[in-house]
């Protein structure tokens, strides 16, 4: 096996991004469950709930079970959320709704949708252990070796695991995947753990969570640039970092030193779900994750690998049908 990384282990996206280890997919569980039906979207839940136990077996310290808090932004968000619980909670996930906040969060948000299962992972230090695994096991990683076309390649099975940058490689994901830009800010220790799990709010625009030296880490808001932030270009925006930096001395209840700001590339889907599985004949993919790849790349990774290797998981037809490449 041989790996072709365009830049370092870790170097784009998959390294560069707000930590968050999240069951199930972008879209809400109860939206899965009318795109995917009710029995699909528990498969899918019950799949990622599965990969973050693999992550945290795999991970070690870079891995830490927090749960997440997805908060209410406004009276209609939390409407949102409760629907989202009440869909949980029917099909027996674990999940809890919190109407009263404290701490910071109190008077800011209208409530919560605490998912127990969640955590943070230490995203540069989890892809360097895998690809550390994986060189143990005889894996050639080349780093530094961009591919531009997949003629350049002689293999007899060839996986697209680009998620935010496979743009000229397949015609058929040109079409279905979109790049896009997230950025983030990181500001030095607080001093003290105000936010002791992810956070995000405002149906996913806004995230953070406190690292365990009590830096915050913040990433968001790109909305307010939302067509200049579908693009592959990793170059930060001004007017969304000074929001970043503005919101972070929010969060912090007063003035924060920023000492990291970064972009990265990811990428979206039409309807937030994963294209997993064979695209053309030698030809596999498992990306455009809408934000949501560090659980659910491991869980597709690993779909992909036992169906080239002759042992297909039943799961991998959860991907079938999601829509035309």
């Amino acid at each position: 096996m041989r790996i072709h990384d365009g830049r370092e282990v870790a170097g784009g996206a998959s390294g560069r991004n707000g930590g968050f280890a999240l069951r199930g997919g972008a879209p809400p569980y109860d939206i899965a469950r009318d795109q995917l039906g009710p029995d699909r979207a528990a498969e899918l839940w019950r799949l990622t709930e599965r990969a973050l136990e693999r992550m945290a077996a795999l991970a070690g310290d870079a891995f830490r079970p927090t749960g997440s808090l997805r908060l209410a932004n406004d009276a209609d968000e939390a409407v949102a959320l409760q629907a989202e619980y009440e869909a949980l909670r029917e099909d027996g996930f674990a999940a809890e709704w919190r109407p009263g906040l404290d701490g910071r969060l109190a008077g800011r948000f209208e409530g919560a949708l605490l998912h127990p299962t969640d955590g943070s992972i230490h995203p540069a230090r989890w892809v360097r252990r895998l690809a550390a695994r994986a060189a143990d096991a005889g894996a050639e990683i080349r780093e530094h070796d961009r591919v531009e076309s997949l003629d350049e390649l002689e293999a007899e099975q060839v996986v697209i695991a680009t998620d935010g940058y496979t743009q000229g490689l397949v015609d058929e994901l040109d079409r279905t995947i979109r790049p896009t830009r997230g950025q983030v800010v990181v500001t030095a220790p607080l001093g003290e753990e105000l936010y002791p799990c992810p956070h995000y709010a405002r149906y996913g625009y806004d995230y953070w969570q406190q690292t365990p030296d009590l830096r915050l880490v913040l990433g968001g808001f790109r909305d307010l640039a939302i067509d200049e932030e579908w693009t592959a270009q990793e170059e930060m925006a001004t007017a969304i970092q000074a929001r970043l930096e503005a919101y972070a001395e929010e969060l912090a209840g007063g003035p924060v030193e920023i000492s990291r700001r970064w972009c990265g590339i990811f990428g979206m889907t039409e309807d937030l779900l994963p294209v997993v599985g064979p695209v053309r004949d030698g030809v596999w993919a498992a990306c455009g994750y809408s934000g949501h790849g560090n659980v659910l790349g491991l869980a597709c990774g690993e779909l992909v690998g036992q169906a080239i290797a002759g042992d297909p998981a039943p799961e991998l037809s959860l991907f079938d049908g999601v829509r035309a490449l």
